[in-house]
């Protein structure tokens, strides 16, 4: 056996003569055990929270969406959709329209995106499953509907329920010339529900059937992107080179993180700084280690005389209670992430702690938690840095410990 690590396990079990130097070793386990579980507790629920967003944007979001490089509409070549439906790994892919309109209900008018969609579009991306009042439906016999976002639906005060008043939509006709009053095309639907995902898409879209978009805006053949969607699991970037080759380079294949580059890197630089933020906290919770050895040493001052007589040098006796203060923060860390993940369980299995209150309308009723090794693997990692350099500063200047002490 490593002969520093066995004098250190024996100091760290053995009673030591003053009571006071066990406190403070068990306040530095308490505090180290505190800081690694706040730790876990809080990126946990972090990650929760991320692939909550990151699962309602995917449920808008295709797996890629394939737009012009240069241009706002383009014409779809049949064979080069067909050739991308049958690689391995594509569920489908859909021809979308999207433009600005005008929606007009009784005296509300509200600007909104028009996504004009397959009438299978729903199942297809699941936002079917995001519907809170009435239901995902674009066309039946009776005629054309849409699905109106939240906060569309808000804006408009639009009723699912009123047959005799449709909502007017309008956009600017492509035939106005230069000049002259711009004149606008005219379409009206019903609404047969509301969706609600994320209030950046609640107050803009209203999904139409594709067909009612290609009138209202005059695009006979044109779309403005396609959507493809894949099988879980599957080789997103693979799949992309794929696609892109495809397609050539006068077009732009998007995968669901480039489509939202921008939220995805804001949630990281979030968490990383909300990890440095408590790393702060746990750096100031190791400081008991360095009172704690301080302590030791100064109890074990006899040994140390005793080792030195037998030939130990001041390597070996630095190592012995460099090796005391990591198996302290160790004993802490180990506690502290057992801890954290049974807090973290307890949450996931019973949802202890409520997001708001019982008739709150967000989409989950408690906080979410998400548990990575990886995160448990950085904690440890953290704890056992900061603690290094904690124990160093004692250990360090063992000598001059024991020498003042021998002059006193």
């Amino acid at each position: 056996m490593n002969f520093p690590f066995y004098i250190a396990r024996r100091y760290l079990f053995s009673k030591k003569s003053h009571n006071i130097i066990n406190i403070i070793s068990a306040i530095s386990v308490a505090g180290v055990a505190i800081g690694a579980m706040a730790l876990i507790i809080v990126l946990s629920v972090f990650n929760g929270f991320q692939d909550l967003v990151v699962s309602l944007f995917n449920t808008f979001n295709p797996d890629l969406r394939i737009t012009v490089a240069a241009g706002k509409t383009f014409i779809p070549d049949s064979l080069t959709e067909q050739r991308i439906r049958e690689l391995p790994g594509v569920i489908s892919l859909s021809e979308v329209i999207e433009e600005n309109a005008l929606m007009k209900y009784k005296e509300k008018q509200y600007i909104v995106t028009l996504k004009g969609v397959p009438d299978d579009y729903g199942r297809k991306s699941r936002l079917d499953t995001m519907v809170t009042e009435g239901r995902f439906l674009l066309r039946s016999p009776a005629g054309e509907f849409t699905v109106l976002g939240y906060g569309v639906g808000y804006y408009l005060d639009a009723r699912l329920n009123d047959y005799m008043t449709p909502i007017s939509v309008y956009a600017p006709s492509r035939e106005a010339s230069p000049g002259m009053l711009q004149s606008f095309r005219q379409e009206v639907i019903f609404p047969s529900g509301f969706f609600s995902i994320q209030q950046d898409y609640d107050v803009k879209y209203a999904l139409v059937p594709i067909g009612f978009t290609r009138r209202l805006f005059d695009y006979p053949r044109e779309v403005t992107s396609l959507e493809v969607r894949t099988t879980p699991g599957a080789d997103t970037k693979v799949i992309t080179k794929q696609v892109q080759s495809l397609m050539g380079k006068n077009f732009v294949v998007k995968d669901r993180f480039r489509q939202q580059e921008m939220i995805y890197k804001i949630m990281k630089s979030e968490k990383w700084a909300i990890y440095l933020i408590l790393s702060f906290i746990l750096l100031i919770a190791t400081v008991n280690v360095i009172g704690s050895l301080s302590m030791l040493i100064l109890d074990k001052s006899k040994d140390i005389a005793v080792l030195r007589s037998m030939g130990a040098g001041e390597r070996t006796v630095r190592r012995i209670f460099l090796t005391e203060g990591l198996m302290i923060s160790s004993a802490g860390a180990l506690a502290g992430m057992i801890l954290g993940a049974i807090v973290c369980w307890i949450q996931l299995r019973f949802g202890v702690i409520k997001l708001g209150s019982a008739d709150s309308t967000f989409v989950i009723d408690a906080y979410p938690v998400a548990m990575q090794a990886i995160d448990f693997v950085l904690v440890f990692v953290t704890v056992m840095v900061i603690s290094f350099f904690a124990a160093w500063y004692p250990v360090r200047n063992i000598r001059k410990m024991d020498t003042s002490l021998r002059m006193e």
